[in-house]
């Protein structure tokens, strides 16, 4: 596995799952996103965060724990597979609320910022109306 950080992130490739992954962390708040190979390989060790987050965005959003002091912490998993991207992310549960699939689905058929989600999260959906 390789992995890049510098102050604010970090990123990985796994060669055995062919995934890249990355987290962009700021103030108690962090989120992790799939990233391309083209991303990953811009990145470079002890890059700033500044540097490093729009490289990062780009990517397709998989988890986010929001710690804003605008309310309580709470957290959104948009892909339930986000530690086979980021695996040094533990499937854990962070302080505070995690919202529910169905307000996770809703924010994603929503938000044009979550596209990237919706197929994934419809095949999700199908999958658990079958249970």
């Amino acid at each position: 596995m390789q992995i890049k950080e510098g102050l604010g992130w970090k990123a990985c490739y796994n060669e055995k799952t062919g995934l890249y992954g990355a987290e962009v962390m700021f103030q108690g708040s962090w989120e992790l996103y799939e990233i391309t190979a083209a991303a990953f390989n811009s990145l470079q060790k002890n890059m700033r965060g500044s540097e490093a987050e729009p490289l990062i965005t780009t990517g397709r959003r998989l988890y986010a724990h929001v710690n804003d002091r605008c309310g309580p912490p709470y957290t959104i998993v948009l892909d339930d597979d986000y530690a086979d991207y980021c695996p040094w992310m533990k499937k854990s549960e962070p302080d505070g609320k995690t919202w529910s699939d169905d307000m996770t689905d809703a924010a994603v058929e929503l938000f044009d910022s979550e596209k990237d989600n919706r197929e994934q999260r419809r095949q999700k959906r199908e999958q658990r109306k079958k249970k």
